[in-house]
């Protein structure tokens, strides 16, 4: 009887260690795990009395204190986190020669936010509520942070 107490109970805390380690967020893995070792505590007090129950209990506890300091430890995380960095930076307006009044064309649908080229540039744009199609001739009436407002030109 004790090692199914003790499978049931080591099946647990791996399922725990995977939810923790591995598995992310699902919550899957470690109520199944905590299901497991519940119910090996409860056998052990069911088929061994309550000094063999009190025995599993005690340890469980100290097997889950254990491999929570184990796994909470910074070496532990330094060996399974990725070690590199983004150097790069986002493409802003500033250093692009976009201004209020600039004609470009819509290079997608707008419906109503797309992708329009200015010269060079070929920047996301929004249109309000105006649909526009490839190849429509805008302009651009407003640079509102990191959104470029245009409207279509009537030829």
């Amino acid at each position: 009887m004790w090692a199914v107490i003790a499978i049931l109970i080591l099946v647990g805390l791996v399922l725990l260690v995977l939810e923790v380690l591995v598995i992310p967020g699902a919550g899957f893995a470690g109520v199944i795990g905590f299901l497991l070792m519940v119910s090996g505590v409860w056998l052990a007090y069911a088929k061994e009395g309550s000094t063999g129950g009190n025995i599993t209990l005690l340890v469980t506890i100290l097997l889950n204190v254990v491999s929570m300091t184990l796994m909470l430890r910074s070496k532990t995380w330094e060996k399974a986190q990725l070690k590199t960095y983004v150097s790069g930076k986002v493409r802003t307006f500033d250093n692009m020669d976009l201004k209020v009044g600039m004609h470009g064309k819509t290079i997608s649908r707008c419906a109503p936010t797309g992708k329009a080229a200015f010269g060079d540039n070929y920047v996301e744009v929004d249109a309000g509520t105006s649909y526009l199609k490839t190849g429509t001739i805008i302009e651009i009436i407003k640079i509102n942070g990191d959104k470029i407002f245009v409207k279509h030109i009537k030829t």
